[in-house]
């Protein structure tokens, strides 16, 4: 199983910004016993790569990526960290072309047509759609679909509980990105008991 199909079949992203490396495991056992034994962690902070290396040593049944990541550099550290795959917000050709030519996992952002087609001409299968919500939500990606029937996108940026199944429901979206279920605030103050009920109401409100 590819890393697209992977993130298929779980359907959420969490998408979680660590300021602390100490609260990394906490986090990951929160997901993995909510039933979503995945999580995107952003570079945002300077806990990011060895948040990651933690997860993935001390976590083997989580599915580990980094996001924000807007440098080759830091690609190169997420990698080194054990990082499974990488979100970009934007589409950068030097950090796209880099995983691309390093056969690194890559979902780079785009919310153009035009970025759609930079990815295509990449040989790319998936996409992050971002910032979702501000860029016309699933009434965009509908509309995608007509001219790119053979991309599929990860929406991320403003979904809750009450959008989810507007952007699942749709053909060419493959899961939904998030910080809903893993707010920083819940992170930093070890709400992590908050975050698996919050984790577990989501999932429960997809639809099969």
């Amino acid at each position: 199983m590819d890393i697209y199909e992977k993130i298929r079949e779980l359907k959420i992203i969490p998408v979680a910004t660590i300021n602390n490396k100490n609260d990394a495991v906490p986090l990951g056992k929160a997901l993995i016993e909510a039933g979503l034994p995945v999580i995107e962690v952003t570079f945002r902070t300077e806990a990011a790569a060895e948040s990651i290396k933690i997860l993935m040593k001390e976590l083997p049944n989580l599915f580990v990526g980094a996001g924000t990541v807007l440098k080759v550099e830091q690609v190169k550290h997420a990698v080194d960290a054990g990082t499974q795959f990488i979100v970009t917000p934007g589409f950068n050709p030097k950090v796209v072309d880099y995983c691309i030519e390093q056969n690194i996992p890559i979902i780079p952002g785009v919310n153009t047509p035009t970025m759609v087609e930079w990815a295509l001409d990449r040989g790319l299968k998936v996409v992050k759609f971002f910032p979702a919500d501000l860029s016309g939500g699933p009434k965009m990606l509908r509309n995608l679909a007509g001219p790119y029937p053979e991309m599929k996108y990860l929406p991320t940026g403003g979904i809750n509980n009450d959008s989810l199944n507007k952007y699942l429901e749709l053909p060419n979206v493959i899961a939904c990105g998030g910080s809903w279920i893993v707010r920083k605030d819940l992170i930093s103050e070890g709400k992590f008991e908050e975050i698996k009920k919050l984790t577990k109401d989501a999932l429960s409100l997809i639809k099969s």
